[in-house]
């Protein structure tokens, strides 16, 4: 699909990975006059009114969903209902009005949180339903889940072309910092930041160390989208990753030295790990659209702690 002349609304287009979407598809050469962020503020799109309006307001080609009730363990401890029903409604709503006006294609971003709790190796699109969900985070992930179900469904009964998304873990300037509902990457450079600048003896970090994750910058993850709306249109989920994982343990050595702390790193137990291994297998995303993340691990976390301290010496 030529998206040059396309009228795309990006939900979500105003926080981190919808602000990022928005920037890769200006490099596209989309018209700005033709991208469009509805505003929750306008557009509540967890109510029926709000979906409804925003599709005759906008009236799009495509949609990229974008938005999402979404944070780190914490979050998903202590609100797993609202995250369950805020991305199901969500979905639900703008699945149901995208057939009926005829939208030409629909992007459901999902979640690596889909993926069963076990796996022998990194993630394949075909073991998705081997398993139920790592326990903290199945509210988020099976909702998540259910809209794959439902974007199938409507590509056989009506027609629509529904594309479904597993990005990983994603990172980068415009993150979310707040420890309340940051992700793991985002909470360790503010945590090591502040007790660098603060003289802190040691830091807190939840969990044994020993999880792994694999993380994508976030302007690789949204020209991998874009890419995807473009070029792929399979009926299955597609993941948008690295490949490559590393341990918590090693990602706060990685940001402690960065930013040159050279306090002590001491993990609370405790706390949960949530999933312990999570890595994709992202031979599927090279095969069908020619996606391959190009910023290491390294480089993306010096221009995350970069923008991160000029953002909080603004604030």
């Amino acid at each position: 699909m030529n998206l040059i002349d396309k009228r795309i609304v990006v939900t979500g287009g105003a926080g981190f990975l919808g602000s990022h979407i928005v920037d890769s598809l200006r490099r596209k050469n989309c018209k700005p006059e033709n991208i469009f962020v509805p505003r929750s503020a306008t557009y509540d799109l967890r109510t029926y009114r709000g979906v409804l309006a925003m599709y005759y307001t906008f009236k799009p080609d495509v949609v990229i969903h974008a938005a999402a009730h979404v944070g780190g363990i914490h979050l998903n401890e202590v609100k797993p209902a609202e995250l369950f029903y805020d991305n199901m409604i969500m979905g639900v709503l703008l699945l149901e009005e995208a057939r009926k006006i005829k939208v030409k294609k629909f992007v459901q971003i999902g979640t690596t949180c889909e993926y069963p709790k076990y796996s022998n190796g990194p993630f394949r699109e075909e073991h998705l339903w081997d398993g139920y969900p790592e326990e903290t985070n199945a509210p988020y992930g099976i909702a998540k889940k259910a809209l794959l179900v439902q974007g199938q469904a409507y590509r056989r009964q009506y027609g629509l072309d529904v594309v479904h998304l597993l990005p990983v873990n994603l990172y980068g300037p415009r993150d979310n910092f707040d420890p309340d509902t940051s992700h793991v990457a985002a909470a360790l450079i503010k945590k090591f930041v502040e007790a660098q600048q603060s003289g802190l003896s040691a830091v807190s970090v939840w969990g044994t160390g020993q999880a792994s994750r694999e993380f994508l910058y976030v302007e690789d993850a949204a020209d991998g989208i874009v890419m995807a709306t473009e070029l792929y249109d399979g009926l299955g989920p597609i993941n948008i990753g690295t490949g490559i994982n590393v341990t918590i343990l090693a990602l706060a050595e990685m940001i402690a030295k960065k930013v040159g702390y050279a306090g002590e790193i001491v993990f609370d137990s405790s706390k949960p790990d949530g999933q312990l291994y999570r890595c994709l297998d992202v031979q599927k995303a090279q095969k069908e659209f020619g996606f391959e993340a190009r910023t290491s691990l390294e480089d993306g976390l010096d221009e995350t702690i970069a923008w991160y301290k000029q953002w909080r010496a603004k604030a």
